[in-house]
This record gives structure tokens, C-alpha cells and sequence, in this order.
């Protein structure tokens, strides 16, 4: 079975447990993903299984993707490719279609997105500086000010300023699956997972020791 799979993000909502309380959940459609190639040792030196997600038009499919492709027996183009270590490759085979089946309710795992994107932001709402007053003659405000030592006469590398915020990868750990709908391969994520609406996200099961 895949240590886990690809998804779009839909939207936040609550459902109520059995006790009654309250519980923010992230609506998450997963799948179908389909295994385009299985690599085991003996011919790339380590065993993963490589599974393509979401549809695109064949305009945009070159001539090496069109062949691994086709391949692996798919007659359409896919968005997004992605690989998954397993520590065995037997059961699995090219053209193979996975859903929410692979996630079990109940079971710990790591949401892997990326954030919005903020555009070009000050230090103020990028780093959460606090900034100068208002009144009583202040000038500066928001403004970022001196960058430090003047010594090396250059700016340090790492030092806040204002720049561009968001569109970063953003792991999320320490998430559970509240509930679990392999009708419709939806999973309901307890919390908060990171990215738009709309955007891709990788559910990937904790493996306990």
C-alpha cells in the first residue's frame, strides 16, 4: 500500500464528535493517483513507487513525458508527478489506481503544501516588527531602518527586510484523520493544512517505530 498520496485542498469546515464538541477540520480531495513507475534497487539502487495526479492538456505534454507515460499505460496527461519511498515494490504495477482507500481514520500524518503567496511585504507584517509611533513626531513608522553593523559596509546575509512573503513548501506535522470518505475520496484532516484552497497537498503517513 502507498505510504501516502496526492490531493487539493477544498476548504475548512466543523463536524461534532460523538461527544459533542466542536472540531475544525480541512476538507481534502484525494486522488486518484495512478503508479507511473515502480524503481526498485536492482535497476536505480533504491525501491519508490512514482505516482502522477490531476489532469492536463496534452498540449503541454512533451515527447519523453508522452513515452513515460504511455508507458505506464495512462492514455492522458497528468499535472503532477510524485514519488514515495517503500521498503517493497511487489503489488504494485504500472497504470495501478490508488484512492482514499491507502489512509485509514484514525491514523497520525504530515500534510506537505505550499503557503499563499503575499506578494512584496514590509518587515512590519513579513517579520511582525513592531514599528514606531504615530504621533508625537515620529517619522519613521514602518520603515525597516538601519541594517546593523556598518563595518563590513554590506548587509548580512539572513538579516529581516522587507521581500517577498509566502509561496514557500510548508510542512504541517502532528495532523490526524478525523473521517474518511473513499466513496467520494474525501478526507477530513483535523487542524489547519497550509496552502490555498484549491492548492496541491501531500498526505504522508507517520511510520511509528
Amino acid at each position: 500500500m502507498l505510504p501516502g498520496i496526492l490531493g487539493t485542498k477544498i476548504g475548512m469546515t466543523n463536524i461534532f464528535d460523538e461527544e459533542g464538541r466542536c472540531i475544525p477540520v480541512t476538507v481534502v480531495q484525494v486522488g486518484p493517483v495512478f503508479v507511473t513507475q515502480v524503481k526498485t534497487t536492482e535497476t536505480d539502487g533504491y525501491s519508490a513507487v512514482q505516482v502522477g495526479y490531476g489532469e492536463k492538456s496534452d498540449k503541454h505534454l512533451s515527447w519523453p513525458k508522452f513515452g513515460h507515460l504511455k508507458k505506464a499505460g495512462l492514455t492522458h496527461n497528468v499535472r503532477h508527478l510524485k514519488e514515495f519511498r517503500v521498503d517493497k515494490t511487489e503489488g504494485f504495477e504500472l497504470g495501478q489506481e490508488f484512492g482514499a482507500e491507502v489512509l485509514e481514520e484514525g491514523i497520525d500524518i504530515t500534510v506537505t503544501g505550499t503557503s499563499k503567496g503575499r506578494g512584496f511585504q514590509g518587515g512590519v507584517k513579513r517579520y511582525h516588527f513592531k514599528g514606531q509611533h504615530m504621533t508625537h513626531g515620529y517619522m519613521t513608522h514602518r520603515r525597516p531602518l538601519s541594517s546593523g553593523a556598518t563595518g563590513p559596509q554590506r548587509v548580512f546575509k539572513g538579516t529581516r527586510k522587507p521581500g517577498r512573503m509566502g509561496g514557500d513548501t510548508v510542512t504541517q506535522k502532528g495532523l490526524k484523520i478525523v473521517k474518511l470518505d473513499t466513496e467520494r475520496n474525501l478526507v477530513l484532516v483535523d487542524g489547519s493544512v497550509p496552502g490555498p484552497n484549491g492548492g496541491l497537498v501531500v498526505i504522508s503517513k507517520v511510520v511509528k517505530n
